[in-house]
C-alpha cells in the first residue's frame, strides 16, 4: 500500500508543487493542512462587499529571475503585469523606495544629476566602518545618518522589534539605493500577479486526479508510516513538539478597514517613523491593477514576536539561537523517511519563487533518489 503512497503536510506552494510533479510520476499523493483552505499564506478571496480581491495574509507579489518557475507558473494561472512600487510616509511627506535619484532629491531638496548624487551619498557615507557587523553600520556607511534614520530605523525597529546595531548586516543585504528616477521596488526579470488570484493558481496546480487534499486535518506521525515518503512544510521545532524550545518569528496583526473610494493610491505605504506603531497599510485592489472597485480594502500592519498562539511569518535566525536551531536539525536528521521543506521546515524566510524552485529541486531529487534506490535528504538545501 505504501510503496507508491506519499504524505505531504502543507497544501501551500511547496506542498503543492511537490505534490504535482509526483503526481504526475504516478504517484498517490495525500496532502493535508491544519487550516480551512489551501494556498497557505498566499491564500486569497474576494471581498463579498467590495469585490476587491484581498491578500488574506498580507500582500505577496510574484518576482524572479528564474525562467523556469516563471514558466511553471503561468501553467496554472494567466499572469498579469504587475508593478510594485512602493511609498512611505516620513515627516509628513511621501517618498517612492527603494530609496532612488527622486528619493535623494526630494529629501536634501536638491536637483542632482545621477554622479552628483552618487558623490552626496558617498560624502553622507560613514567612512569610518570598514566591515559592517550590524544592521545599523550597514546602512550608515552606505546611505548616512539621515536617510538611515529616514527610511530605515524606525522601520526597522517595529518590524523586527530590536534596535538595528543588533540585527545582523546581512538582514539589510545590498542596500537598495538608485542613482536613476526608477522606483521599481523589484529589479527582477518577471513581475506579475495571478489574475485569479493566489488561491486559484494553488487550486490549479492542485488539481490532479492523483492528488487528495484534506483540510482542517492535523498531522499524526502513527499515520505517516503508511507512506513511502512525508514531505512537511510545518515548522520544524513544532514537529518535535518543541523540545529545544520555540524558534523565533516574528508575526504580523492586521487592521481591517473598508473605504468608499481611493484610500492612499498606492498598494504600499510604509510608514518610517517610530512614532507610528504600524509598518505600514496595503490597499489590495491596488494589487489588481487591471480591476475596478468603487470600494476598497485596506490593511493596517503591525509586527511583533510570534507567540505559540500565532501564526509564524518571519524567522528570526540571529546568532544567539543558531545552536538551538543546530539541536533541531540533528534531530531531524535521525529521521526516517521525510524531507523538510518550505520557509517553516527550513525555518528560513523564503520568497515565493524560492519556494516554488525549492520544491522542484525536492521533487526531482526524490524521483531520482527512488530510480538509483538511495536515501531521500531531509534538507534539500543548505540549513546553515
Amino acid at each position: 500500500m505504501s510503496k507508491k503512497r506519499v504524505l505531504i503536510v502543507g497544501a501551500g506552494f511547496s506542498g503543492a508543487v511537490i505534490g504535482r510533479i509526483l503526481a504526475e510520476n504516478d504517484w498517490n499523493v495525500h496532502i493535508i493542512d491544519e487550516r480551512s483552505h489551501t494556498a497557505g499564506n498566499s491564500y486569497s478571496e474576494r471581498d463579498k462587499d467590495t469585490g476587491v480581491m484581498v491578500h488574506i495574509y498580507g500582500p505577496h507579489i510574484f518576482h524572479t529571475d528564474n525562467e523556469d518557475v516563471w514558466n511553471f507558473v503561468n501553467k496554472y494561472s494567466e499572469m498579469m503585469p504587475y508593478v510594485n512600487r512602493v511609498k512611505t510616509t516620513v515627516k509628513g511627506q511621501v517618498f517612492s523606495l527603494p530609496i532612488n535619484l527622486h528619493t535623494i532629491n526630494q529629501f536634501f531638496q536638491k536637483a542632482l544629476s545621477p554622479d552628483q548624487a552618487k558623490e552626496l551619498i558617498a560624502e553622507k557615507g560613514d567612512k569610518s566602518i570598514k566591515e559592517p557587523e550590524t544592521f545599523e553600520e550597514q546602512a550608515l556607511k552606505f546611505v548616512g545618518k539621515e536617510l538611515y534614520e529616514a527610511f530605515f530605523k524606525g522601520y526597522t525597529l517595529k518590524q523586527w522589534g530590536l534596535h538595528p546595531s543588533e540585527l545582523p548586516a546581512s538582514i539589510l543585504k545590498r542596500l537598495p539605493v538608485r542613482f536613476n528616477y526608477d522606483d521599481n521596488y523589484f529589479s527582477h526579470k518577471f513581475q506579475g500577479m495571478p489574475k485569479k488570484g493566489y488561491t486559484d493558481l494553488v487550486d490549479n496546480i492542485l488539481d490532479h486526479p492523483g492528488i487528495k487534499i484534506s483540510l482542517n486535518t492535523v498531522f499524526d506521525k502513527e499515520k505517516a508510516k503508511n507512506y513511502k515518503h512525508v514531505f512537511y512544510s510545518g515548522p520544524l521545532d513544532g514537529y518535535f513538539h518543541h523540545q529545544y524550545g520555540r524558534l523565533a518569528y516574528r508575526t504580523l496583526d492586521f487592521e481591517r478597514f473598508t473605504y468608499q473610494g481611493d484610500f492612499q493610491g498606492t498598494a504600499v505605504m510604509n510608514y518610517g517613523e517610530e512614532s507610528v506603531p504600524y509598518t505600514r497599510i496595503t490597499e489590495h485592489k491596488y494589487f489588481a491593477p487591471w480591476e475596478s472597485h468603487e470600494g476598497s480594502v485596506c490593511y493596517r500592519e503591525y509586527s511583533r514576536l510570534c507567540t505559540e498562539k500565532d501564526l509564524p511569518y518571519y524567522p528570526v535566525r540571529l546568532v544567539g539561537e543558531m545552536n538551538q536551531l543546530d539541536q533541531y536539525i540533528e534531530l531531524a536528521e535521525k529521521e526516517p523517511d521525510i524531507t523538510f521543506v518550505g520557509r517553516l521546515g527550513t525555518y528560513r524566510y523564503l520568497d515565493m519563487d524560492v519556494t516554488i524552485a525549492e520544491a522542484m529541486k525536492t521533487a526531482r531529487l526524490f524521483l531520482k533518489s527512488i530510480d538509483n534506490n538511495e536515501k531521500m535528504q531531509v534538507f534539500t538545501v543548505s540549513m546553515k
